[in-house]
Formats: C-alpha cells, sequence, structure tokens
C-alpha cells in the first residue's frame, strides 16, 4: 500500500513536535557547565564541558558515584558551582573517620548524612575541598547531575 504524501505530513509533523517538545524539555532542565580547578583530576581535566540535569525522575535519583553539580555557598553575589562525586546520601553511613568532616567529633562511634543532605568528596582528595571540610551539603544546593561529558 503506498504512503500518502498527507501521511509523510502527519509523520513529519509529529516528528518535528517532538524535538520542539525535546528542546523544550532540556532547555528548562539541562545545563552545560565548564570543569574549573584539579578536583576531580583524573575524571575531569579543568575547561572540559559537562552536560548537567535536575531530571531526576528522568535520569534517576542520586546514588553513591553520580557526579553533581553544586551550586556555591559563599556570600558574593556572583553565582558560582563546583563539581564533585557523591559518596554517601542522607542515611548513610561514613564509615571511615578519615573522611568524616573536620568539625565532627572523632570521638563519635559514627556519622551519618543527616536527612536532605549528601556527602560529597573530590576525585583528586589531595586538593579537592569537599565534605571533608565543610560537612554535608543540602540537596537543594545541587544544580545537577552530570549524565554527558566531552
Amino acid at each position: 500500500m503506498p504512503v500518502t504524501k498527507k501521511r509523510r505530513i502527519r509523520t513529519f509533523t509529529a516528528v518535528l513536535l517532538g524535538l520542539l517538545g525535546l528542546a523544550i524539555f532540556l532547555f528548562f532542565n539541562s545545563k552545560t557547565v565548564v570543569v574549573k580547578g584539579e578536583s576531580m583530576l583524573p575524571t575531569f581535566k579543568s575547561g572540559r564541558k559537562l552536560f548537567v540535569t535536575d531530571a531526576y525522575w528522568a535520569v534517576g535519583r542520586l546514588k553513591p558515584n553520580d557526579i553533581v553539580v553544586v551550586k556555591e555557598f559563599t556570600q558574593n553575589a556572583k553565582a558560582d558551582y563546583f563539581i564533585k562525586r557523591v559518596y554517601r546520601t542522607e542515611g548513610m553511613e561514613v564509615e571511615d573517620k578519615s573522611l568524616w568532616p573536620r568539625t565532627y567529633p572523632i570521638r563519635n562511634d559514627k556519622f551519618v548524612v543527616p536527612e536532605g543532605e549528601i556527602f560529597v568528596l573530590g576525585d583528586n582528595r589531595s586538593v579537592s575541598q569537599d565534605s571533608r571540610v565543610f560537612g554535608p551539603i543540602e540537596t537543594k544546593l545541587i544544580l545537577g547531575k552530570v549524565v554527558v561529558w566531552q
């Protein structure tokens, strides 16, 4: 049965509408960030571009080993970010005492990540400023999860 011109136009229109929907979704739920610094070496070199999304329903909830972009929590007006690997999520224990936040008493038996927060570490631990320094971070500060890098 031959494909009619009308059917081809309908198919083409449906494809265009789908692409438009995808473009709108990506515009509102994703961004591109550039790596600055050496805290994520060897995974990411400075200058590498990362594609980040906050649509967790599409890419999965945050879990250990995910890489996230976090909004910098400084007082200056310029919005900045940092990139770290999720080590533990809320309710999970940080077993290694050498990774506990420096302000947390070492005499305690265990450190559990509080509800609504995650514990992040840089891959290059010798230079990384991460949860060992500033403690766990609130999940509301997460700009998104890294899904693609180039």
